[in-house]
């Protein structure tokens, strides 16, 4: 068995970066930036109006009435210089008159018979948006690596684009494998399983990013197991549940190996999970993961989801950690780290983390109970109100500080 650690690195060492595509804005959302984008022209292009009032110079002589000579709304622009003295009704967006480097807002002046008489001192130099205040010509405006959220759409456009430049979208293809196994909406069945691993692992694939493409169940024979992998290829890389193990009907480790593949590695020293497999086939990464719900989630989370992320260009691609307090004691009286699946929460500033009623790698509930992951060593124990770092599995939790664009 090799460490998780290591079974990352495997990994994330052999799998590339997706081709770039070039797509619509809207299109865009959620997808990673291919290219560093800088800003072709200063933002705003001139200094603009922050507030309805009047555009005036602040060096004319003091005076108590300021003649009104002209009205700029937004989308115009007065070329005319503004003397000093004058003053311009001016709009909120409106470009500042030449001449003028304040705006007085409307509620700070009273009318007259004669113009516009100020009521408050003069500031100098305010609600003005000065050009470029937002964005300067040639600055790094999005990096490379960035996730494509809705203000990055709306920067874009304002800078001139109408199209973004993303890593291709990654399709993982995802085999379940056993005679043992029912069709998703199948009557229930006391001597077979519903193949539930195949939903639950599309639903990831796509959480982070992918697209999955699920292409059924594979019987349990070394032909059909063959069939259903070279299926699985036509995609960006395959993931498989069940089969990985050493049981006589076990077959998809040996049927990778005999078409060609490079098993990379086999067995990681975790719970649950350990009879995990990384293979390169026909230059496509494939993850053969446990057939227990649960040991099939977690090595999604473990070694595949870095795997998605790295291929489709994110710069961050492992999930954050928070330090809690544990809500009670955990152990660990066996020889592999235990994975721990448990249930985060924020009680008065500080996060609170307790283990979920079951650890079963089978029941599907210790993960719906749960929203974290606390990794927990081999023969060890952590008492209760002790801190902990556990891994945050759920983008929807209200995390405080942590930035989901690292998700």
């Amino acid at each position: 068995m090799i460490s998780i650690e290591s079974a990352q690195q495997i990994i994330l060492d052999r799998v590339g970066v997706l081709p770039v595509e070039e797509i619509p804005l809207l299109q865009g959302l959620g997808r990673i930036i291919a290219k560093d984008v800088f800003a072709p022209w200063d933002t705003p292009l001139a200094d603009k109006s922050a507030m309805d009032g009047y555009a005036i110079s602040s060096s004319s002589p003091k005076r108590d009435t300021w003649s009104v000579v002209d009205f700029v709304p937004a989308g115009s622009m007065r070329t005319t210089l503004v003397a000093p003295g004058e003053a311009v009704k001016i709009m909120t967006g409106a470009t500042i008159p030449p001449g003028c480097d304040t705006v007085v807002p409307i509620e700070d002046t009273e009318q007259t018979p004669d113009g516009v008489r100020l009521i408050r001192d003069l500031k100098p130099g305010s609600h003005i948006r000065k050009r470029g205040d937002d964005v300067k010509e040639n600055d790094l405006v999005i990096a490379a690596g960035s996730i494509v959220r809705p203000q990055e759409i709306g920067l874009l456009v304002s800078l001139g684009k109408t199209t973004v430049g993303v890593y291709r979208k990654l399709r993982v293809a995802i085999l379940a494998t056993g005679d043992e196994l029912l069709d998703a909406g199948s009557p229930p069945d006391p001597c077979r399983i519903i193949n539930s691993n195949s939903y639950s692992l599309a639903a990831q694939v796509l959480e982070a990013g992918g697209e999955p493409l699920l292409i059924g169940i594979a019987a349990d024979t070394g032909e059909a197991t063959k069939e259903k992998i070279s299926e699985g290829l036509q995609a960006d890389m395959l993931i498989t549940t069940g089969g990985a193990s050493i049981g006589d009907r076990d077959f998809v480790k040996e049927s990778i190996q005999e078409m060609g593949g490079e098993l990379l590695f086999w067995k990681v020293n975790m719970k649950p999970g350990k009879p995990v497999a990384f293979a390169l086939l026909a230059g496509k990464p494939v993850f053969a993961l446990p057939g227990n719900p649960v040991a099939a989630m977690v090595g999604v989370e473990m070694f595949v989801r870095p795997a998605i992320l790295q291929m489709t260009g994110h710069s961050r691609i492992m999930k954050p950690k928070v330090k809690a307090v544990l809500a009670g004691q955990v152990t660990n009286r066996g020889e592999r780290p235990h994975l721990l699946r448990m249930r985060i929460t924020l009680e008065n500033g500080a996060y609170i983390a307790m283990a979920t009623s079951s650890q079963s790698s089978a029941n599907l509930t210790s993960l719906t109970e749960g929203n974290g992951l606390l990794r927990l060593e081999a023969n060890s124990s952590i008492s209760e109100g002790s801190i902990a770092e556990v891994t945050v599995l759920d983008h929807g939790f209200e995390m405080g500080s942590i930035d989901y664009g690292t998700l």
